[in-house]
């Protein structure tokens, strides 16, 4: 029976990583036509968006499910994800402010909610992967 359920969460992460891989796809495409109507003026944030959910969305997640290392719970898993959109987000519209060429206060606000997310995240992983070494504990 661990198989099957450590077998479900593999194909679950491989799932997630397919997921932000078409996210990054759309996020570079984006960027794309969005620099092709701007006049010929560009921003880094815009242009690199789509690596966030590429590096820390596709490639953490194979590397995970990949790796014998226990997996993270459906909370850790969805806490992630929201930390990989809101950066992502934050970097298209800080793209998209450098490109009008203003500047707005409230484009500080995503990493600081990026990295409260990825904190929360990790301490729910790491609040599981007690809790499940406390369960195999009684157990025995």
């Amino acid at each position: 029976m661990t198989l099957f359920t450590s077998d479900e969460e593999t194909k679950s992460l491989l799932n997630s990583s397919f997921c932000q891989l078409i996210f990054s796809i759309f996020c570079a495409l984006f960027g794309a036509i969005y620099e092709m109507f701007s006049h010929e003026v560009y921003s880094f944030y815009m242009i690199y968006a789509f690596a966030i959910p590429l590096v820390f969305g596709t490639l953490f997640f194979v590397l995970i499910a990949r790796s014998g290392r226990k997996k993270p719970s459906g909370i850790a898993l969805s806490f992630w994800n929201m930390a990989i959109v809101t950066f992502t987000v934050g970097c298209i519209y800080k793209g998209i402010i450098e490109i009008y060429g203003t500047t707005n206060k409230l484009s500080v606000m995503y990493p600081l909610a990026g990295i409260l997310l990825v904190v929360i995240a990790l301490f729910t992983y790491f609040l599981s992967k007690e809790k499940m070494g406390n369960e195999g504990a009684e157990a025995a």
